[in-house]
């Protein structure tokens, strides 16, 4: 039995993932992985996920640069998430050009932004 005959994929093949930063233990986003996106990660050291919107595997970084470099692969008690832990190169994991993913906060029944844009994503992504 492989490694990712353990993994218990939902009805569509997809495991929820969470990446974290290795160093601070911040959570920098979540995202989707098939099970071509796990052995590539494992492979490459570099995290792969599955675009559920493109219906494509998703090199993160593959367009900004902004790659994560997986230090660790960690599976939950019900072998049905996926923690990775990360360093984030050029510290944004977020496509608005934040550190993170998780920049708005529930404050008195409104959401408040409580990160800055490091960079402007019109730098980052070239359509």
């Amino acid at each position: 039995m492989s490694w990712l005959d353990e993994v218990n994929w939902d009805a569509n093949g997809l495991i929820p993932v969470i990446a974290q930063a290795h160093d601070t233990g911040k959570v920098l986003m979540f995202a989707w992985m098939n099970r071509d996106a796990l052995a590539q990660t494992e492979q490459t050291n570099e995290a792969v996920y599955w675009s559920r919107s493109r219906q494509k595997l998703w090199h993160k970084g593959e367009e900004s640069g902004h790659t994560q470099k997986v230090h660790e692969i960690r599976l939950d008690c019900d072998e049905d998430v996926i923690l990775l832990r990360v360093e984030q190169v050029g510290g944004i994991a977020c496509h608005t050009g934040r550190h993170n993913c998780f920049f708005k906060k529930l404050d008195n029944q409104s959401w408040l932004i409580d990160q800055p844009v490091l960079k402007d994503p019109k730098e980052i992504y070239h359509e």
